[in-house]
């Protein structure tokens, strides 16, 4: 049994300290997940507060049928679309991004800059091309990982990436990717 696993059947029973504990080691994932969906410091820091006010509610509905870690990204996304829905927000924009935090929260900023040519480049595109391209570009999880958080199939995400690469080899030219 994995220490997440250990600490969220505590947490289900009742124990704050042990919430405490996962929330903490956790919370950078929250918020730089966030970060990455809205590109605005302030914005990412509402979204990752309605999470954990989402985790502390609904942590009893964590069944253990997959990872902790697919089953919070899955909750964040949830928030993360709550959030621009009630804020009346549309797509992610590169002239909302907040340069000025990036560095902070991510360590290699080239992944940053082609995260964020990529969104640009997919406004058009559904919020699952978004989900995509975060989970498996922006946090580096494979195929497998990513169609498990997202309830789809691999091959899906197979699809979205290449129709993504052929979206952003029209509109620059080249395949980055």
């Amino acid at each position: 049994m994995s220490d997440d696993e250990q600490l969220v059947k505590q947490a289900q029973a009742g124990n704050a300290q042990a919430f405490e504990y996962l929330l903490e080691s956790h919370y950078d994932t929250i918020f730089r997940f966030a970060f990455r969906w809205c590109g605005n410091r302030e914005d990412a820091e509402d979204i990752a507060q309605q999470a954990c006010v989402k985790l502390a509610r609904g942590l009893g509905q964590y069944r253990f049928e997959s990872s902790f870690t697919s089953w919070l990204y899955r909750l964040v996304i949830n928030c993360a679309k709550d959030w621009q829905k009630t804020q009346g927000r549309h797509r992610y924009s590169a002239d909302e991004h907040d340069h000025s935090q990036e560095l902070v929260y991510d360590d290699k900023p080239e992944k940053s800059l082609l995260v964020r040519q990529l969104l640009t480049a997919l406004e058009n595109f559904s919020d699952g091309m978004k989900e995509t391209v975060l989970l498996v570009h922006s946090e580096g999880l494979t195929h497998s990982e990513a169609a498990a958080i997202l309830g789809i199939k691999e091959s899906t995400i197979s699809w979205r990436l290449h129709e993504i690469r052929k979206k952003f080899q029209s509109r620059f030219g080249q395949d980055k990717l």
